[in-house]
């Protein structure tokens, strides 16, 4: 069954203009982009899409041009984590007055509290609003992890209903998945059929902004009973996940590259994020056109 957030989801990038103004006009056309060629689902203002660096306001104003853009086509994931429980919730109902589908939250980070802390947090923001809330387990980012035992406690709170998952621990994973209810999204492209393969909902996908209809092609292939498509079509990919999350600069920096290659929207990252230099840039076009032809 198809879950209610969607299967192949996008961690968008947040467009912005050659000033570095929001660019809202450029965020409904990719969006637009990314539905029509398979997402079901999209992602904003998580990691890819520059959290930190973006206001409250701006926050709010990127979903609700996006939801317009979009409409019923796709859910719409908000990212609210911070590191204050309180400033969190607040994100949280202004997500859901702009009109998300659910909420993406992070353990709060730089403080690294303790598991109690870390679970009466999410249990702080889930009584927030009336939206579902995806936990986003990302330890090399937050400094602390949402340990197995806290996921298993948490699963019990009828609106912690989802998992990202970048912790790399495939063994938790599973542990969490075949004990509780909680719908697990892929958040690293290179564990998106694997996890899949073992009862994943779907992904959450850096690589899906220049390649959407690929990163959906895989788990298409997998639910038509061609496993051994899905993974030819998975290894064919490598090559671009490793490019664009495993050489150095973070997903934003790649994507963008890469989108404006394209001609699709996506303009700068702000600072302190850097723009891909020549040389990476042309090594990113490169492992594009292996995969996909000339751009």
């Amino acid at each position: 069954m198809t879950p209610s957030l969607g299967r192949t989801l996008c961690a968008m990038i947040t467009p912005f203009t050659l000033s570095g103004a929001l660019d809202l006009d450029g965020a409904q056309r990719l969006a637009g982009h990314l539905v029509a060629r398979g997402c079901d689902g999209l992602v904003l203002s998580g990691t890819t899409g520059e959290s930190p660096t973006t206001t409250d306001a701006e926050k709010s104003s990127l979903l609700e041009a996006v939801r317009e853009a979009v409409g019923t086509r796709a859910t719409i994931v908000a990212g609210v984590g911070t590191p204050d429980t309180a400033h969190t919730a607040e994100l949280a109902r202004a997500a859901e007055e702009a009109g998300a589908d659910a909420l993406l939250v992070t353990a709060p980070y730089y403080s690294r509290p303790p598991q109690d802390a870390v679970e009466a947090h999410f249990l702080d923001v889930a009584e927030a609003t009336a939206l579902p809330l995806v936990l986003y387990d990302i330890p090399a980012r937050t400094g602390v992890r949402i340990e197995p035992e806290t996921l298993l406690r948490l699963a019990d709170h009828p609106r912690i209903t989802a998992v990202k998952d970048c912790s790399h621990d495939f063994l938790a994973a599973q542990k969490v998945m075949s004990r509780t209810g909680l719908a697990y999204y892929a958040g690293s492209d290179e564990h998106s059929l694997a996890l899949y393969a073992v009862g994943a909902a779907g992904c959450v996908s850096t690589v899906a902004n220049v390649v959407p209809d690929r990163v959906r092609a895989v788990l298409d292939a997998f639910d038509a009973g061609d496993t051994a498509g899905a993974a030819r079509l998975q290894r064919r990919t490598v090559p671009l996940i490793e490019a664009m999350t495993a050489n150095g600069l973070p997903g934003t920096v790649t994507a963008k590259a890469l989108l404006t290659a394209l001609g699709l929207p996506a303009g700068p990252v702000r600072p302190p994020l850097r723009p891909a230099g020549r040389h990476a840039a042309d090594g990113l076009r490169a492992v594009y056109e292996e995969l996909t032809g000339p751009v």
